[in-house]
């Protein structure tokens, strides 16, 4: 295990066929948990990668593709940002541009012809172009769009909005052009009840497979919602009976929600609060065969200790195995075990980490939003021992970052 600064970090964890183990990880980390089915390689580069730099040995002198970084700071703003040779942060030409309001969460669209970014003025949809943006439409004006995401078609807008009603979530489905993200349609919704539920910003993901939609609730627990992005003009794509996966601890919080990358998930990730018990957060890890089901499973071992107290992140890597959890302060019930998560290694990070992603390259993994230097900390993965991010690049400059997406190839 390498250890990193004391109040924050990096640690790894390994998922294959068998038993949930736990090792020791710092007390605030961004943890890395590997996920393996059968046999093979523990480290495999994804076969879809259409990209011929993909970094397959030593990702320390890669050059990376373009991200977005959104600013919630004095200066609300979209930053485009690249690495050059692993180990220089170079601009994107044009950037910054600017954010109408004081932004929320940010997503791009599959192809990866247009941002879209959420904010107390609304929801626009940025053109992107070799890693720069265009001018801004407005999709919707709605104003607290506390959570955004396209679907696997690009053809939906979906929102988490408070709802009317205390502990009431409110989901969105806009249908949009599938090339500019502009609105096409009227915005389609269903509203839920969900005891002691807190919507969060940039806390809803979509499965590879468009079939269920995630929100992290906080004390209210995980919304998995049915999603149909087929139904006719018109229709309404959400479905109007949801499941709610209530929180390990009763003083416990879901802070973030993952899914394993591809059209045929294996599992699916919440990351809590108190969910290993004591004063400690938890990674849980679910069969993703058994949402619809009578009973939720969960690999063996499952929740494993995050690495810290508040896992407000989870990245699956696009190829699967492995996830890293990002931590700031703050029993299975599978009769036959599918999966297993096992803790690897651990690196430094800043003091609150909010958002990950991993570049289109496959060769960095970059962590924005901490409260304490570094504010931006690009990792590329080690090439010798399986999992471990190493710390290439970092900003020790504050601009409150709340969110980073990739630019896909």
């Amino acid at each position: 295990m390498k250890l990193g600064r004391k109040t924050a970090g990096l640690a790894t964890f390994s998922l294959r066929r068998g038993a949930l183990s736990a090792g020791s990880i710092l007390a605030a980390s961004l943890a890395a948990a590997s996920l393996l089915s059968g046999c093979g390689d523990f480290w495999q580069a994804p076969a879809t990668t259409a990209s011929t730099t993909t970094c397959t040995t030593d990702c320390s002198t890669a050059t990376s593709g373009n991200f977005f970084i959104l600013n919630a700071g004095s200066t609300p703003q979209v930053v485009g940002e690249s690495v050059v040779s692993g180990t220089t942060l170079a601009q994107t030409t044009g950037s910054p541009w600017a954010v109408n309001g004081t932004p929320y969460a940010m997503a791009i669209n599959p192809t990866g012809t247009f941002l879209m970014v959420s904010s107390t003025s609304g929801v626009y949809a940025y053109p992107v172009s070799d890693g720069q943006l265009g001018t801004a439409v407005n999709v919707t004006g709605d104003q607290t769009a506390y959570g955004v995401a396209v679907d696997a078609t690009g053809s939906w807008l979906i929102e988490a909005i408070p709802g009317a009603a205390i502990g009431s979530v409110a989901l969105g489905a806009i249908p949009i052009n599938t090339s500019t993200g502009a609105g096409v349609g009227a915005e389609q919704n269903v509203s839920f009840n969900v005891t002691n539920a807190t919507l969060q910003t940039n806390r809803l993901v979509i499965s590879g497979d468009n079939d269920h939609i995630f929100v992290s609730l906080g004390a209210g627990g995980t919304l998995v919602v049915p999603f149909n992005a087929n139904v006719a003009s018109g229709g309404n794509p959400l479905g109007a009976t949801a499941t709610t996966i209530p929180v390990v601890s009763t003083s416990g919080q879901a802070l973030s929600v993952a899914v394993d990358p591809g059209t045929t998930p294996r599992v699916f990730y919440i990351g809590e609060t108190l969910a290993s018990g004591g004063t400690t957060g938890g990674v849980r890890v679910f069969n993703y065969s058994s949402l619809g089901t009578t009973t939720l499973t969960q690999a063996t071992g499952s929740p494993i200790a995050s690495g810290g107290l508040a896992p407000n992140f989870l990245l699956p890597t696009a190829d699967g195995n492995y996830v890293y959890a990002a931590n700031g302060t703050g029993a299975s019930s599978a009769a036959t075990p599918v999966y297993t998560i096992t803790t690897g290694s651990t690196t430094a990070a800043g003091v609150q980490p909010l958002a990950m992603a991993e570049d289109a390259t496959d060769a960095f993994v970059v962590e924005v939003g901490s409260l304490g230097s570094p504010y931006l900390d690009v990792y590329a993965f080690d090439s010798s021992i399986l999992g471990q991010l190493d710390s290439q690049v970092t900003s020790t400059t504050s601009a409150g970052s709340i969110a980073i997406v990739a630019e896909p190839y």
